[in-house]
């Protein structure tokens, strides 16, 4: 792997018959590091030891997660050679409404132009918004029995998707430590089934029970928690790695899917496709949002998320998808990477930044606007209008 500042790739002069300019970025983004969400781990959850306590409310941005993504806009503002203030209009920022992603655009754009006051634009409260929450807000025509069948397809069934992370769950018991034959999570058998709305897909069991559990055991190592109060005293880098699998696992059904991708991925991948294909738009659009966003979007482009310290697919706090538009002597082309920090970068709050270049499926080295536009809008469900 190599160790990229993207200002290396923008503005290190190319010999003359490879140079190209660089016309647009779009980037969709998780948010930074937050506090567990109320029942993450879920509450009947037994423990050998206490949950410690977080600097601020549930769900929200802690001000360490702060400042692993002022470190991600530091590396994005030399990747772009920015100076002073950006001109009204190169840089658009849009998050999610929840309080997290607010705070995660707040953060970026303060560090990406110090003093400058970037706008960071998002819907009023409790407004659902589409492009983070498709199937919520009925943005495609989705169809939660097909869905099922799909996941159902893709995973194997879920309780084939249970046994295929047997050893995880092993790993996890240890680590919470209630010493219980059953185990430590006890939710009963893995079933899958339409949401009673028919937005969704109801799904319980082992994996649902534990991917939440292993996740906030990655955000206390990720928040710089002592390692006392990391997992119990009971969870280091390593095994940190392996339970991440479990939470990786949960794409498998709510995103990873191609039926899920499609209708997950549908407005995003089209608001994307539309800013990299228009005529004019801002230099930079950034989009923060959601692990499932990200990897919707992964999916739907047929690549894998793949970090130092982190499971593979299973997307790193401020980890970001991003497609670069550029121009050479035959026309506009796309160039696709994971820019994101190791998970022991983000712990120390060290600078070291990775831009994972990814291959697109489908494309030579060299993926053209026009066919690139093709490639992913065939993978995405239609945005309903009207």
């Amino acid at each position: 792997m190599r160790l990229l500042l993207l200002a290396a790739t923008l503005l290190t002069p190319l010999p003359a018959a490879a140079q190209d300019k660089v016309e647009r970025v779009v980037m969709l983004m998780r948010h930074g590091v937050r506090a567990p969400i109320t029942g993450e781990a879920p509450l009947d959850t037994k423990v050998a030891g206490e949950w410690p306590a977080w600097p601020v409310a549930p769900e929200f941005l802690t001000p360490h997660g702060a400042k692993a993504i002022a470190q991600l806009a530091r590396h994005d503002r030399h990747w772009l050679g920015t100076t002073g203030c950006p001109k009204p209009g190169t840089v658009r920022i849009h998050t999610n409404t929840p309080e997290r992603t607010i705070a995660t655009g707040r953060a970026y754009a303060d560090a990406l132009a110090p003093g400058c006051k970037l706008p960071v634009d998002h819907l009023p409260a409790g407004q659902v918004d589409p492009l983070f929450e498709p199937l919520r807000a009925g943005a495609t025509a989705f169809d939660a029995t097909k869905a099922v069948a799909a996941i159902t397809a893709y995973t194997g069934g879920v309780n084939g998707l249970t046994a295929r992370h047997a050893a995880a769950i092993r790993e996890l018991d240890r680590v919470l430590g209630c010493g219980l034959p059953a185990g430590c999570s006890t939710p009963g058998p893995a079933t899958l089934k339409p949401s009673a709305d028919g937005r969704g897909v109801d799904f319980t069991g082992p994996i649902r029970a534990t991917s939440g559990t292993a996740q906030v055991i990655l955000l206390q190592y990720a928040e710089g928690m002592p390692m006392r109060d990391v997992g119990f005293g009971r969870a280091d880098a390593v095994t940190i790695k392996r339970l991440g699998a479990l939470h990786a696992a949960l794409f498998d059904v709510f995103t990873r899917a191609p039926y899920m991708a499609a209708h997950q991925a549908g407005p995003l991948g089209d608001h994307m496709l539309k800013t990299l294909t228009a005529p004019t738009g801002p230099r930079l659009d950034v989009l923060v949002g959601h692990d499932t966003n990200v990897t919707a979007l992964a999916a739907a482009l047929g690549v894998d998320l793949d970090a130092p310290g982190f499971a593979l697919n299973d997307a790193a706090p401020g980890g970001a998808l991003v497609l670069t538009r550029r121009r050479d002597a035959r026309g506009p082309y796309v160039t696709l990477s994971y820019r994101v920090q190791p998970l022991d970068a983000i712990r120390a709050g060290a600078a070291t930044v990775v831009d994972r270049p990814i291959a697109i499926p489908g494309c030579a080295k060299r993926c053209p606007l026009d066919r690139f536009d093709k490639l992913l809008r065939a993978k995405l469900a239609p945005v309903v209008t009207g």
